[in-house]
């Protein structure tokens, strides 16, 4: 019985608005990701901080994203659900790294 009605919430999924959650995800995902990086250099994280620090703002992005757009229901928004909310995506974490080395330098330039 689970089987059917799983089945038969994926068909009620619209593909071109699930394609522009995705998208949304992924900019909102791209934009804290990289903030995050720079607070992290200007506060002059280093090694295990700073990605523990990436690690606290993804969480804190994923659960705001839970909370105040998908109401507690990502499935109803996405097909992969809360891991597609968790999921920091690789390219987030270069973006982090990016933006974390170069505030770093930018501020820490005469430490």
């Amino acid at each position: 019985m689970a089987n059917t009605e799983e089945e038969y919430q994926q068909m009620q999924v619209y593909p071109p608005h699930v394609l522009y959650n995705s998208q949304s995800l992924h900019t909102v995902k791209f934009l804290s990701s990289s903030f995050a990086g720079a607070v992290a250099g200007v506060l002059g994280l280093e090694n295990f901080l700073g990605f523990g620090f990436f690690a606290g703002s993804t969480l804190v992005t994923s659960l705001s994203i839970w909370l105040i757009r998908c109401q507690g229901r990502p499935k109803k928004y996405m097909l992969g659900g809360m891991w597609e909310l968790a999921n920091p995506g690789q390219d987030n974490l270069f973006s982090y790294i990016l933006f974390w080395t170069l505030f770093y330098a930018l501020v820490h330039v005469y430490d």
